[in-house]
């Protein structure tokens, strides 16, 4: 496990194959609780090729000097990651 939210990482490795790929993330807030969101891309093992670009938001806590995955919220498409931004902005603006 992670013990800096630096190292704190979607990727995935099974059998020496990145099977979850992370492209970027974006620390939200550091600390006991620290809060990321994570863009990454899933393999498909049928065609060998990474799928669409996907989005997760995760919640860490750091506990005896480690984190620990606590919740996590993915978005599936970029379509529902624009609707997300949407509602967020009318509400902010309000």
């Amino acid at each position: 496990m992670a013990s800096t939210v630096d190292e704190l990482s979607v990727e995935y490795t099974d059998n020496g194959v990145v099977t979850v790929k992370e492209l970027d993330k974006i620390v939200l807030t550091k600390g006991a609780w620290a809060t990321l969101i994570y863009r990454y891309q899933d393999l498909d093992r049928k065609t060998n090729e990474y799928g669409p670009d996907k989005y997760t938001i995760r919640r860490y806590q750091k506990r005896n000097n480690e984190y620990q995955q606590k919740s996590k919220f993915n978005i599936s498409s970029a379509d529902q990651a624009r609707k997300i931004i949407a509602a967020l902005e009318q509400w902010i603006d309000d």
